[in-house]
């Protein structure tokens, strides 16, 4: 099953169903928002199922013109893993940053009350911050107690979506030194238009890891394409990190951190710092500049017979100003 939020004025948007091809919708009706869906699942899903058929079935409104929200425009809580070692060791490396001594998976708690649109401008304040796009895989929970299990906690995964965690690289030393969370350095972050049940992913969800590529494209020209399965901590894992010392609210939203590989120089990367580490180890310098106002990024991730599944971001950054 496939969803989506459509802008209609209000602060969560309205719920629709979306068919299998995406290329047609119908309102929910059961729940407004995919908040509220979100907050009574089990008797929300029949029902949704139900309209997902009629879409099968050739019923429906075609898509054209729609102005798709983020699936989730505001959410009780944001938390993004780092969980591709190869992006954390490249950037130890190219940065001479030392390791963090931990076993346990990284993440932090960011902006949840605002999540861009995927074909929404991007507005930022300055260039010379440093503007980056992250290709990232994300998946949004029901309520999670504390204290669960990994080994629970997949049951809990509702729904797996792709998203674009924007950084601003040269404020983020400076909040890092600080030894608190990022602030300046991450503002909304950009989701594409469509959360899916993960059995739209078929096999390509295996082990809590969505296992497909994520094809970055920067101005027309493509940047990276890595693969999502490489994840030293699955999904589960992150949500029992996350639930250790406190119960998820339904709607959480949890990241996957960049999508990297290790064989990144022949993938391409799913942001610039990436590519900037590879370019200081070979090179002894990075030699790409980060966004300029008016650049574009485009993302898309689709299933294993290269059907459309999570659809596109694309967004162009502009001056705040």
């Amino acid at each position: 099953m496939k969803l989506a939020t459509i802008h209609d004025g209000t602060p969560d948007g309205a719920l629709v169903v979306i068919s299998a091809d995406t290329t047609r919708y119908l309102p929910a009706g059961v729940a407004p928002t995919l908040q509220a869906a979100l907050e009574q699942w089990a008797t929300a899903v029949p029902q949704l199922d139900a309209i997902a058929q009629r879409l099968e079935n050739g019923d429906g409104q075609v898509i054209s013109g729609v102005r798709f929200a983020a699936p989730l425009p505001r959410a009780w809580q944001w938390l993004d893993g780092s969980a591709f070692e190869s992006h954390g060791e490249l950037m130890q490396r190219a940065f001479g940053i030392a390791p963090i001594e931990t076993d346990l998976p990284l993440m932090y708690q960011g902006l949840s009350h605002a999540f861009l649109g995927p074909n929404d401008d991007v507005p930022l304040p300055s260039e010379a911050d440093g503007i980056d796009f992250e290709g990232e895989f994300g998946i949004v929970v029901d309520s999670v107690p504390m204290g669960i299990a990994a080994a629970d906690a997949l049951d809990h995964v509702k729904l797996v979506i792709q998203l674009n965690d924007w950084s601003l690289r040269a404020i983020a030393p400076i909040e890092m030194k600080t030894g608190f969370g990022w602030i300046q350095a991450k503002p909304a972050c950009s989701v594409a238009p469509f959360a899916v049940t993960p059995d739209e992913l078929g096999t390509a969800w295996r082990d809590g890891r969505v296992c497909l590529d994520l094809a970055v494209d920067w101005n027309g020209e493509r940047f990276g394409n890595a693969n999502g399965a490489p994840m030293a901590f699955g999904f589960h894992e992150l949500i029992a990190h996350a639930a250790r010392t406190r119960a998820l609210p339904a709607g959480t939203i949890i990241g996957s951190g960049t999508v990297s590989n290790a064989n990144y120089r022949e993938v391409g990367s799913s942001c610039i710092a990436e590519r900037r580490g590879i370019e200081l180890v070979d090179h002894g310098e990075p030699r790409t500049a980060f966004m300029r106002f008016g650049d574009r990024v485009r993302m898309e991730a689709r299933d294993i017979n290269g059907a459309p599944l999570f659809g596109v971001i694309d967004q162009r950054v502009v001056t705040s100003g």
